[in-house]
Formats: C-alpha cells, structure tokens, sequence
C-alpha cells in the first residue's frame, strides 16, 4: 500500500484534503503537511518528520505531492526521498491539485511506490485542460 503525504506552502494541503474528502468521503491513507509563518522552515522540517513516521506505517512506499518544485515542502521532501536510509521508499511529485488528490484512489492499493508515482502523473495529466465553448448545453444533474 502506498500512503500520501500531502505537503504545501499555507493550508493549501489541508484544503485539498478537504476537498477530497467532500468528494470520496474519508481517505484515511492521505496526511497533510503545511509550512505556516508561525512554524517557519525549521518547524516545518518537524512537522514533515512527524507526518512522515505516521505515513510510513504499514506502507509499502511513501509518494509525497508538494504543490511546487524546488520550494521549502519539495526540498525537504526531496532529503528524506534521496536519503539511503529512507524505508519504505519515498517518491516525490509536484503540481498536486484536486483531481491528482482524488486519483490517488486509484494508485494507493500498489506496492511499487515509484510506479505508483509515474501512473499518478499520467491520470492527471490528462485533467489540466483549457476550457473551449461547447456546442451543446450540458445538464448539472447526473
């Protein structure tokens, strides 16, 4: 099984998670992580340390979704990611929006951590769309 650590710059992470639980309804493999002002960088690192122990339980690989390459969540991320003594493995997306969130349901039952991350990418992928008018009325209702 594949746990997610859902890591971001302010409450973005536990928007998402909201969000996507309004939708699925409880996703109890998905963590949240936030950097906050208050914290900083330094309670930041903790925090990720915390949230990352309870992830790693009974998981077969840890797939962490930043919402940005390169900023404070992706680098530390990418430390434990890249450490030699990180078990389960760890792999490291970034760009998390809703859509990937929910996709998650699809991938986390894997083993194989960076499969798992490779087939996410390629779910979501498809979901970044420019929006173009119709030429039909379609109905709201389902």
């Amino acid at each position: 099984m594949i746990n997610v650590i859902v890591a971001s710059h302010g409450p973005l992470a536990n928007a998402l998670l909201d969000s996507a639980t309004l939708v699925y309804g409880e996703l109890p493999y998905i963590f949240p992580v936030s950097l906050n002002e208050t914290a900083g960088i330094d309670g930041f690192r903790d925090d990720f340390s915390t949230t990352l122990v309870k992830a790693q339980h009974n998981a077969d690989g840890v797939l962490v979704l930043c919402d940005m390459q390169s900023g404070t969540p992706w680098n530390v991320a990418c430390q434990h990611a890249f450490s030699p003594a990180m078990t389960p493995p760890m792999a490291v997306l970034a760009g998390v929006n809703l859509p990937m969130l929910l996709q998650t349901d699809d991938i986390h039952l894997l083993t194989d951590v960076h499969a798992a991350a490779a087939q996410l990418l390629a779910l979501t992928q498809p979901t970044l769309v420019i929006a173009v008018p119709v030429a039909f009325t379609q109905s709201d209702d389902f």
